[in-house]
């Protein structure tokens, strides 16, 4: 009976099925956690480079250039004037409350040599029509000097978000500093800054609000993907992949108890009804048991 069970088209399938599934969740697993480990590296280098004292940009960027891995986020300062006829904004950003949906507002700021930085002074809301250039805090005016993180060109990569034609004056929907300098015609810095603090500190009217800093122990911080979030997944598929054995023996002896079932009730439906048209008595036939009066013999 088991064999036969074993043998049938169905079973043979979903034993095929079954331990096929297992080698793919093995690689997914392993394929998480590797994504784990690369997190964790990639969380501590941004810790590190956070932590790291502020320098001039030009220092660690140039135009035409790329942002080191390991300065992304590190404290960077540049000096010079903004040119608020040459800002734009950055379309379908989130506020600080991870829900609200709005601009970035990129102001180049012209430094001593002629050289434009990018610098994201931070998020504005949504006007009604988006078609039409929002309303935004006016730059400082004069010679300043603002500090920020350093943050690499968004690309479809890093970002899944694509740039397209089509859209209204002066509003885009990544930071890339290479196709502001061809726009611009003139030289920009790699990167952007994104502004924590301007020296003269300008009126908070005259701000807009600033983007927060990453949380390298988060586990839903988009700019860091938290070293929460692949571990367990990891786990998930390696425990899926050991429930299938468990899974495949348990539906297999549910079948032979089935079948098991069918069997005797195909068996006594073979037999047919006794004789007499009545169903055959299968019951036993009792045994007599000994008359206890003793007989006189003559």
């Amino acid at each position: 009976m088991l064999f036969r069970t074993l043998l049938t088209r169905r079973w043979v399938v979903l034993t095929l099925v079954f331990f096929a599934i297992i080698p793919a969740m093995i690689l997914l697993g392993r394929w998480q956690y590797h994504r784990y480990e690369q997190t964790n590296q990639q969380n501590a280098v941004t810790a590190t480079a956070m932590q790291a004292p502020p320098v001039a940009i030009d220092t660690v960027s140039r135009p035409g250039g790329t942002v080191p891995t390991a300065d992304t986020y590190r404290p960077v300062t540049a000096t010079g004037h903004y040119d608020p006829s040459r800002e734009f904004v950055i379309r379908h950003r989130t506020a600080a409350d991870g829900g609200t949906i709005g601009y970035y507002v990129i102001t180049p700021l012209v430094t001593d040599s002629g050289e434009l930085v990018l610098v994201n002074r931070g998020w504005i809301a949504s006007g009604q029509d988006a078609t039409v250039y929002p309303a935004v805090p006016p730059a400082p005016s004069g010679e300043l000097t603002a500090t920020g993180r350093l943050r690499p060109d968004e690309t479809f990569k890093s970002t899944n978000i694509a740039e397209h034609g089509g859209l209204p004056d002066r509003m885009f929907m990544r930071i890339d500093s290479s196709a502001q300098a061809a726009r611009l015609k003139q030289p920009v810095v790699a990167g952007y800054l994104e502004l924590v603090s301007t020296s003269p500190t300008p009126p908070a009217a005259d701000e807009a609000e600033h983007v927060p800093a990453p949380n390298v122990t988060s586990t839903s911080d988009q700019a860091v993907v938290g070293q929460g979030v692949h571990l367990p997944y990891a786990i998930q598929w390696w425990l899926f992949a050991a429930l299938i054995p468990i899974g495949w023996v348990v539906l297999l002896r549910r079948d032979i108890r089935d079948a098991r079932a069918k069997l005797a009730t195909d068996e006594a439906a073979a037999a047919g009804p006794a004789p007499d048209g009545t169903a055959p008595d299968t019951a036993p036939v009792p045994v007599a048991e000994p008359d206890p009066t003793p007989r006189q013999v003559f």
